[in-house]
Formats: structure tokens, C-alpha cells, sequence
């Protein structure tokens, strides 16, 4: 069976990271490359950036940093925001992403999930879903969490695997930022709706909802950002914690990571 994920998530608006709640992205936390160091060090499993700004001004240098950070990076790394093309998706595999997110331009386009998938393979294409309870039922949302769609999210994530995604990342509109946890009855019903894995995101406030994430929401691997910007060592921790409620994840290791960047490893 395949350990469970830790994923760290990097929301970046116009050259800063900021913080997310219910999708309106305030306080500026730092860089990009100085968190992606602190995670890097601190033993997470994946990193998924996504590019939220409100415009392209500053989109060239969204790329040359992507580019900075896959240099200095050993594990995983997502890249997601305003990818609507296999052209653009091709520059950031070659700037060094691992994995592209698509959401708005999936709904808008779905054959670009197939497109994606038979050009860079399955394991390469992330979907990402996000949801909201909306009159009772949850619903799709796309344009950052502006426009809803009709789809429900059970039903586009089996439609997102059958068109060739390899992940599913999903993110409740309501609980983000809410510290309250995942919403555990959306992401248990699109872990159960689908076999690729369901990266669940949105609401951590505490190390238990991870555990709550994987055991109740049947989630593959648990995400969360605000949560990391505002605990030393947090990562770690958060494994620890993990590791000590039975969850299979991999175990932390320390890494110091020297320019150039050859790490070396301590646990």
C-alpha cells in the first residue's frame, strides 16, 4: 500500500505568499523561495504551488521563479493558476515542475485533460476541484471559487479520471482558511467516488484534521498552507503527529540542503 502524503501548499499573488480564507487571499507571508526552503528542510512529502493573482502582471516572474524553486528542490512539485494550454504546461515541465494543476480550463475545455494526459502522461495531469455546499448541495466552483458551474464535484472527479487525471486535489470553498478542519463528507465521497488518489485541502487548524483527512475523509495524501506559515518545524511536527496516530506516512527527515544544493541527511 502506498504511504500517505503531506503536501505542502504555496498560494502565490503577484510575487508574495499569502494567505486564503474562503478563497480571498490577504496577508502576505513571505516568498516563495524562502518557504519552499523552510519545507524543503522541514520533510514534506510534495510541494503545490498555485499562482492566484487577479492578473498577469507578474506572470513571467511566476515562471522564473518556478524555475528557482524546481533547482532547489528534491521532492515533488505541483504547479498550478492560469494553465489553459499543453503549450504552457510544456514550459513549466521543462522549468522543472513535476505535476501540472488544471481546474478552470479543465471544466471550460475537459478533452484538455485527455490532451494532457496522452502528451506528459496520467501521473503528470492533477485535477483540481473546487467545491462549496450550495443550496444544500455542493457544486463546482471555478475562477478562483467565483463562478459556479452546475457540476457536482462527485460526478466531474469520475468524469476527470476517466479523461486521464491522475490526481484529484480538492479544496472546500467553505472551510478554507476556517481552521475547523477538512470537510470530511466532501472528501469522503470523492475518495470513494474514484481509484486515483484524492489530495483533500482546505480548513487545517490543528494536526488531528490531517489524521481526520486520511481515516474519515479517506483522503490519499492531506494538504493545508496557512497552517505551515506560523508553526516552527511545522511539517515535522505534523509527521510526528501523524506517525504516532498509525497513519503510514514517511517517517521526517531532516534536510540541510548546502548551495550548491547536494543534501545531505540526518534523521
Amino acid at each position: 500500500m502506498l504511504k500517505k502524503r503531506l503536501i505542502a501548499c504555496l498560494l502565490w499573488n503577484n510575487g508574495m505568499i499569502v494567505q486564503s480564507i474562503h478563497f480571498r487571499h490577504t496577508n502576505a507571508v513571505g516568498n516563495a523561495i524562502t518557504a519552499v526552503d523552510f519545507f524543503h528542510t522541514w520533510t514534506v512529502d510534495e510541494i503545490v504551488i498555485l499562482d492566484v493573482s487577479r492578473d498577469d502582471s507578474q506572470r513571467e516572474k511566476f515562471f522564473e521563479i518556478i524555475q528557482e524553486l524546481s533547482s532547489r528542490l528534491f521532492i515533488p512539485l505541483t504547479i498550478g493558476g492560469k494553465i489553459c494550454d499543453t503549450e504552457t504546461m510544456l514550459r513549466l515541465f521543462r522549468l522543472g515542475a513535476d505535476k501540472i494543476a488544471i481546474n478552470t480550463a479543465a471544466v471550460k475545455d475537459p478533452l484538455l485533460i485527455g490532451e494532457a494526459a496522452k502528451v506528459f502522461g496520467n501521473q503528470a495531469v492533477v485535477v483540481s476541484i473546487d467545491a462549496k455546499l450550495n443550496n444544500g448541495r455542493y457544486e463546482v466552483y471555478i475562477n478562483q471559487g467565483s463562478e459556479p458551474t452546475g457540476l457536482d464535484p462527485v460526478e466531474w472527479a469520475k468524469e476527470a479520471e476517466k479523461r486521464g487525471a491522475g490526481e484529484i486535489f480538492l479544496t472546500s470553498i467553505d472551510n478554507d482558511g476556517s481552521r475547523s478542519g477538512y470537510d470530511l463528507d466532501l472528501t469522503k465521497r470523492v475518495s470513494e467516488s474514484v481509484s486515483i488518489p484524492v489530495i483533500a485541502s482546505g480548513g487545517v487548524g490543528e494536526w488531528q484534521h490531517f489524521v481526520d483527512g486520511i481515516l474519515i475523509g479517506k483522503a490519499d495524501a492531506v494538504s493545508a498552507a496557512n497552517i505551515f506559515h506560523y508553526f516552527e518545524q511545522s511539517t515535522k511536527k505534523a509527521k510526528d503527529y501523524m506517525l504516532a496516530k498509525g497513519i503510514d506516512v514517511r517517517k521526517p527527515v531532516f534536510y540541510t540542503v548546502k548551495t550548491p544544493r547536494n543534501p545531505t541527511y540526518t534523521v
